[in-house]
C-alpha cells in the first residue's frame, strides 16, 4: 500500500491531529454550544456538517497540492517552507493569545438537525484560516521527491477526518465536563496552548532545518 506513510511519519501525524483537535477553536466552540442549546444530536448534526467541510477541504488541498507537485518539486518545497513559516507563527500565536473557546448562549429547545448541519458546514467551509492550514499543514508530512506524494496527501487529508470525528463524537457526550474542564481550568488551557506551540513550532523548525541543509 503505497499510500501509507511510514509509521514514525504517521505517529508523528497522529500527535499532531490530536494536539490539533484538543486545542479550542471556532468549530469546538460549536459543537458545545449546539449541544448545550439543542442537545446530543444537535452537537452531532453540527459535528458531522464540519466534518463534511473538512472532507472537501483536504480533499481540494490534496488534490491541488499533487497538483502543484506535478507541475514543480521546487514549488513544492518552497511552499512547504513558507508552511513551515505559518506553523511556527501559529505556534508563537498560541502563546500570545492562547485558545479561544466561546460559547454563545443560545436558549434551549427544538432544532433542526439539517439546518444545524449545514450551519456546521457553512461555518466550516467559510473559514479560510482552516483552507491555509490544511495547504500548508499536509506538506510537512511528505516528501517533495517522493513518487507516491499525491496518494499520501490524500491519504493524510481523510486520516486527519477520520482520526478527529471518534474523538469529536466523545467529546460531545460529555460535553458538559469538557466545557467546565476547559472553563475551570486556565492552567489546562495554558497547557494545551503550549503543548500545540511546542509540537507545531517544533515541526517547523525541522523542516526549516532541513531545508538549509
Amino acid at each position: 500500500m503505497t499510500f501509507l506513510p511510514a509509521p514514525d511519519v504517521l505517529l508523528a501525524y497522529s500527535l499532531a491531529c490530536f494536539v490539533l483537535f484538543i486545542t479550542p477553536g471556532p468549530d469546538m466552540s460549536l459543537f458545545l454550544a449546539k449541544t448545550v442549546s439543542g442537545g446530543r444530536r444537535a452537537g452531532l448534526a453540527s459535528m458531522l456538517g464540519a466534518m463534511t467541510g473538512c472532507c472537501v477541504h483536504t480533499l481540494l488541498a490534496a488534490l491541488g497540492l499533487s497538483a502543484l507537485l506535478a507541475a514543480s518539486a521546487t514549488a513544492f518545497t518552497v511552499l512547504k517552507v513558507v508552511g513551515a513559516l505559518y506553523l511556527l507563527w501559529l505556534a508563537v500565536d498560541a502563546v500570545r493569545h492562547g485558545s479561544a473557546l466561546n460559547l454563545k448562549n443560545e436558549g434551549k429547545g427544538e432544532v433542526s438537525v439539517a439546518r444545524t448541519f449545514l450551519l456546521g458546514l457553512g461555518v466550516n467551509l467559510t473559514n479560510p484560516k482552516i483552507v491555509l492550514f490544511f495547504v500548508t499543514f499536509l506538506p510537512q508530512f511528505v516528501a517533495a521527491d517522493d513518487p507516491y506524494a499525491p496518494e499520501k496527501l490524500v491519504f493524510l487529508g481523510l486520516y486527519f477526518i477520520a482520526f478527529s470525528t471518534p474523538l469529536a463524537a466523545l467529546m460531545i457526550l460529555g460535553a458538559d465536563r469538557v466545557i467546565a474542564a476547559l472553563r475551570g481550568r486556565p492552567r489546562l488551557m495554558r497547557a494545551i496552548d503550549y503543548a500545540f506551540a511546542g509540537l507545531f513550532g517544533a515541526f517547523a523548525l525541522k523542516i526549516l532545518s532541513a531545508q538549509g541543509r
